[in-house]
């Protein structure tokens, strides 16, 4: 009767325990990679699967300061000593002590190049120093003309430095930095925050050609991942649509999805419904995915790889094993993964025997009427 399960072609919604094992095992079925999920294989693929963090990118963190730069306004403050002075006709700050005669020049934009203006110091270079130090270049050209010069600058106007946020926001914004040195959360505050539930956002940090990813979760659940933020950043709130399908004698079959710091095999069978008691094979819980080769130990012999480099493997979870209910809650799931639950052979012999009733019965009943 068992050689007639085989044979007949029963309902199902993928194939059975044996001819899982026979395709994965046997040498004339190459397509696939089986690998025997176990505390080895779960460490190795949560090492690979573990996120940079940024404070590990970034290291101990040393606040850089403010630098002018094209774009940036400016207010330059000259303070002379009276009786004689340089700006005689330039207005005068009234807020300035009696004893000295500050003249606030016209606010300048910091040009392409860099540089502004100044009357009687010529041309200065301010792109790539502080105010303060633009301050002092130009009192140091304006000694010798003016009396004592003392030297303010304010800055007017913040362009150069600023962060950029995008993505799933409530408003895209150039935010401007200060010098309470913004984080990274505050420029997502700044944009008024995500649009999408926290724990399916994902967090871009995009600096000097390089770009990284966290979610948005894990970072405010670490202040350590809230990182000073730099003139230039770009953060990119996304919306992660992380799925899983889970087919075969399980609760439900159906697209599932999962949060953006990802879940662990154990949970991804309970949010589907658990295995069948009636179907399921505790032997047949296999996971298909295509995985990169590094993550592939040893490597596979003799299987095709996908057009992106990747080889097709099947994961196997054997839980009649009490340890594997332990690898369960280790092995990571991954977006795009099947999750598939063989019927035991019991439940095809099930199949069978009904099969076989529902064509016997209305035979016998046949019989029995026309006698």
């Amino acid at each position: 009767m068992l050689a007639a399960c085989s044979a007949v072609g029963l309902p199902s919604v993928g194939p059975r325990h044996e001819v899982m094992a026979e395709a994965l095992h046997g040498p004339a079925s190459p397509a696939v990679h089986l690998v025997d999920a176990d505390e080895q294989v779960a460490l190795r693929l949560q090492a690979l699967q573990r996120p940079v963090l940024f404070s590990e990118l970034i290291g101990p963190e040393r606040p850089v300061p403010l630098l002018l730069g094209p774009g940036d306004g400016v207010e330059v403050h000259v303070f002379e000593s009276p009786p004689a002075t340089l700006f005689g006709g330039a207005p005068v700050d009234p807020r300035a002590p009696s004893t000295a005669r500050a003249t606030v020049l016209p606010e300048q934009v910091i040009d392409a190049e860099g540089g502004v203006s100044v009357p009687f110091a010529g041309r200065v270079m301010a792109a790539g120093l502080t105010p303060d130090q633009l301050a002092g270049e130009i009192a140091q050209r304006l000694r010798g003309k003016a009396n004592q010069p003392q030297v303010v600058v304010r800055q007017t106007r913040l362009v150069s430095s600023t962060v950029t946020v995008v993505g799933e926001v409530a408003q895209s914004v150039r935010m401007p930095l200060t010098a309470g040195r913004e984080r990274l959360l505050d420029a997502l505050a700044a944009a008024g925050g995500v649009r999408q539930p926290v724990g399916k956002v994902m967090l871009q940090l995009s600096r000097a050609g390089d770009f990284h990813g966290l979610p948005l979760d894990l970072i405010i659940r670490d202040p350590r991942q809230n990182v000073l933020l730099p003139p230039g950043d770009v953060v990119t709130a996304l919306h992660q649509p992380l799925s899983f399908t889970a087919l075969g004698a399980t609760g439900r079959n159906e697209e599932i999805a999962f949060e953006a710091q990802g879940i662990h095999l154990a949970q991804a069978v309970a949010r589907a419904g658990g295995l069948i008691d009636n179907r399921s094979s505790p032997q047949g819980v296999f996971v298909f995915r295509l995985e990169s080769t590094q993550a592939i130990d040893p490597p596979a012999v003799g299987v095709r790889a996908a057009p992106d480099g990747r080889i097709p493997v099947v994961y196997r979870v054997d839980l009649t094993q009490p340890r594997s209910f332990f690898v369960m809650r280790s092995f990571p799931v991954q977006s795009q993964d099947i999750i598939y639950v063989s019927n035991a052979p019991a439940a095809d012999l099930q199949k069978f025997l009904n099969l076989v009733f529902s064509v016997v019965y209305p035979l016998v009943n046949v019989v029995n009427a026309t006698r």
